[in-house]
């Protein structure tokens, strides 16, 4: 079993998150910034290099501008040392960055996703890594979501998070818990990845 080459991508823990106005709400945020802060940590003892993304909107726009404290990363973040910082205006960490090519050049082919939101920066970070070839973890603790209504329905929080689970743990991602990863880590071995067929075929033998 080969030892996957990890990076940590911390995808916009910004006070917007906690103190403005798109609180996360599933899980709960306290607990997924202290996950966040674990990750990091580990990483740094373990010489997995950490990028950290910071996402801005104009000046004008109600979330994430330039220069609001909303905008700013959180202390849990913003605290800790990183060994690259990257700016953002769209959801992939991969649009309009230098991401893939600071992870090529350091020949990594495992990236550990953390931050917010679920559906969001990380769902589309995700779905961009795998189409460039790399594979994914997915730490469901050291994340969250909003809840979302509007024209096509209402969805909660909790909804929202554990449903993007299930399908990137069908494909897209390995999902696990921070101490999951953590384990895998000081191990030095991969997290366990499922499949389409096999996660169809658990649920319709579910009720049989």
């Amino acid at each position: 079993m080969t030892t996957p080459r990890r990076a940590l991508i911390v995808i916009d823990v910004q006070n917007e998150y906690v103190t403005g106005d798109l609180p996360i709400e599933f899980p709960d945020v306290q607990s997924s910034l202290a996950n966040v802060g674990r990750a990091m940590d580990a990483a740094r003892a373990a010489g997995v290099p950490v990028v950290v993304v910071q996402n801005f909107a104009p000046a004008s726009s109600p979330l994430f501008a330039r220069g609001s404290a909303g905008a700013e990363l959180h202390p849990v973040v913003g605290s800790r040392e990183r060994d690259h910082y990257m700016e953002k205006s769209l959801p992939s960490a991969f649009t309009g960055t230098d991401l893939a090519d600071w992870l090529a050049a350091r020949e990594i082919d495992t990236l550990t996703v953390v931050g917010y939101m679920t559906h969001n920066c990380d769902a589309s970070t995700i779905n961009h890594a795998v189409h460039a070839g790399l594979a994914v973890e997915f730490l469901h603790d050291a994340t969250g979501s909003v809840p979302y209504e509007n024209s096509a329905g209402f969805a909660s929080a909790e909804d929202i998070h554990r449903v993007f689970s299930v399908v990137l743990q069908s494909r897209f991602a390995a999902v696990a818990s921070t101490d999951e990863w953590l384990a895998a880590v000081k191990r030095g071995v991969p997290l366990e990845r499922g499949n389409i067929y096999a996660s169809n075929q658990k649920a319709r033998n579910r009720n049989r």
